[in-house]
């Protein structure tokens, strides 16, 4: 088993993990509340959200496990931890939703690129596998402007 890592992998690794994870969870809470105007398409676009994040989630915690660190998902890190603003409970109409996520996805890409710079001297493997998570959101995050772009 590894030694424990450095504390910017541990720490760079940990945080995407636990905004990651809110990501999902918040993403699948508006999924459910979903109304509105263009609502297939949205509710769509979040399930295909929350599978991108889910996974790079689970990248993430098994990329911290594999350099000695332990991922730490629980509800209440999550909540505690997590970079997200939190979501309101209740029906969530489809274009708040869009301007929702387009603002949560980039705040975790932008998150993850705070790190990018001091991770990279470290451990340029856990820096590659977070700057392709980071892009992923980014991505995620312009199609949802360009859907609320009309």
């Amino acid at each position: 088993m590894p030694t424990k890592p450095l504390k910017i992998v541990d720490t760079s690794l940990q945080e995407a993990l636990v905004d990651l994870t809110d990501l999902a969870l918040q993403g699948k809470q508006a999924h459910w509340n979903l109304h509105g105007s263009h609502f297939r398409a949205v509710h769509l676009h979040l399930d295909e959200i929350v599978a991108q994040v889910r996974a790079a989630s689970d990248e993430v915690a098994e990329r911290l496990v594999a350099v000695g660190g332990t991922p730490d998902g629980r509800p209440a890190t999550v909540a505690e931890s997590s970079g997200l603003p939190a979501l309101d409970g209740g029906p969530i109409a489809t274009d708040k939703a869009i301007r929702m996520f387009e603002e949560r996805l980039q705040t975790a890409a932008d998150r993850i690129k705070a790190n990018l710079d001091a991770l990279d001297e470290k451990d340029h493997l856990s820096a590659d596998l977070l700057i392709g998570i980071a892009t992923g959101l980014e991505k995620q995050a312009w199609m949802l402007r360009a859907s609320a772009a009309d």
